[in-house]
């Protein structure tokens, strides 16, 4: 049906499975951009009260990653996508040690966050960014709340992944509600890159 490659420009795992509802098969380039130095240059331009800069980070990065693997890949169809978690003060990242996932998950607790997922199309020489925003509210810090952060940090994997916590893994024990697409949370807004994709293609 289609006479052009299909470019997945990430490594997850859960983005590769993700895409799969849409194109039964496609290759996975991941762009391997420096994604630490672009957000630190970029948060060091912004004032601190500009609440949207963090929804701005996330578009830079899934365009840098699409600018990235269509240098190489002109005559494809690229979709990158860059996944982040914030509140109106911090940017959550992916924590580094034991103690920096307990910090954050204890810290989210009882609170509503954002995930923002933005998602870069490159096709015929042209780049369209999108983003789709889910609110997802933990658990009040109780007891039950805390032995459960402690669980889910020794049995699961939170360190690869933003705000230090999978929805689709352990860490939904943690979570009383979210507002929005699912799997945009999981990492990849499925319902809407497909109709995006109908509308250029």
């Amino acid at each position: 049906m289609n006479n052009f490659n299909i470019i997945l420009a990430s490594n997850s795992q859960r983005r590769k499975e993700l895409l799969k509802f849409i194109f039964n098969e496609f290759k996975v380039i991941p762009a391997n951009i420096d994604e630490r130095t672009l957000e630190r240059k970029f948060l060091s331009k912004t004032t601190k009260d500009d609440k949207s800069k963090y929804s701005e980070l996330c578009d830079i990065l899934s365009l840098e990653k699409c600018k990235k693997v269509a240098k190489d890949y002109k005559s494809s169809l690229i979709v990158s996508a860059d996944t982040i978690v914030y509140d109106d003060k911090y940017l959550f990242g992916k924590p580094n040690n034991y103690e920096e996932a307990k910090h954050m998950l204890e810290y989210l607790s009882g609170k509503e966050h954002i995930v923002q997922t933005s998602i870069t199309i490159y096709f015929k020489d042209t780049f369209s960014t999108f983003s789709e925003k889910s609110y997802v509210t933990f658990y009040d810090l109780d007891i039950v709340q805390k032995n459960t952060i402690e669980s889910y940090i020794k049995n699961e994997n939170p360190y690869d992944k933003a705000g230090g916590y999978g929805i689709q893994d352990g860490a939904s024990l943690l979570i009383k509600r979210i507002n929005g697409d699912y799997f945009n949370i999981v990492g990849l807004p499925i319902s809407k890159l497909n109709r995006k994709l109908l509308e250029i293609l």
